[in-house]
């Protein structure tokens, strides 16, 4: 027998047959049955959670928030990015300047330098991994939903014709520089060049 969806999982358990046509053992049975509950638990608390944020993004004056509802007024950021920017890297810190921003994410380059050896190795990935992880799968969707921005026309023009290895060495750069581009905007008010705003 074959679910028909996830959420009848507990009450189905009982009819599912194995490949040869035998019941379930019943350790087997019981384990799913745990781990079912588990899964049921957790997805209870983050329906709770995300209904609190929403109420929260509704309601509240709190700066944070106020800061979470600017970054969702940009088309291609999501409710859960915002609150993770502000949340765990905008909103508790102050960033001189555009460095800081990208060094505390891990996004600035590492030079080596020997005698008259000279040449990158790549992102020094010293900083914030959640937030470095974050920034890149946001630069794959900032390309998608704001096609007609700067960044996104910059990365096409010295990226986009390379191979695999050129796109990925390009993502990390726009990942980069749109950091740097929320954080003036989260400090000036500045909208990223080209950007679209939510209807």
């Amino acid at each position: 027998m074959v679910l028909s969806t996830l959420a009848d999982l507990p009450a189905q358990l009982a009819t599912v047959r194995l490949w040869d046509g035998t019941p379930l053992p019943p350790l087997l049975r019981a384990r799913l049955e745990r781990e079912w509950s588990v899964v049921a638990a957790l997805t209870q608390r983050l329906q709770a959670l995300r209904a609190e944020r929403r109420a929260l993004l509704e309601t509240s004056d709190d700066p944070a928030i106020v800061r979470v509802r600017q970054l969702l007024a940009l088309r291609g950021i999501g409710p859960e990015t915002a609150w993770l920017y502000v949340m765990e890297f905008f909103g508790w810190r102050t960033f001189r300047n555009r460095r800081e921003v990208g060094a505390l994410a891990g996004l600035v380059p590492t030079h080596y330098q020997s005698g008259d050896v000279q040449h990158e190795q790549g992102i020094s990935r010293a900083g914030n991994r959640f937030i470095r992880a974050l920034a890149i799968d946001l630069a794959w969707g900032w390309l998608r939903y704001q096609p007609q921005s700067a960044l996104t026309r910059w990365y096409r023009a010295r990226f986009a014709r390379g191979g695999s290895r050129v796109r990925k060495i390009g993502i990390v750069a726009v990942a980069r520089k749109l950091l740097i581009a929320l954080w003036q905007n989260l400090a000036t008010g500045c909208i990223p060049e080209g950007a679209v705003l939510k209807g």
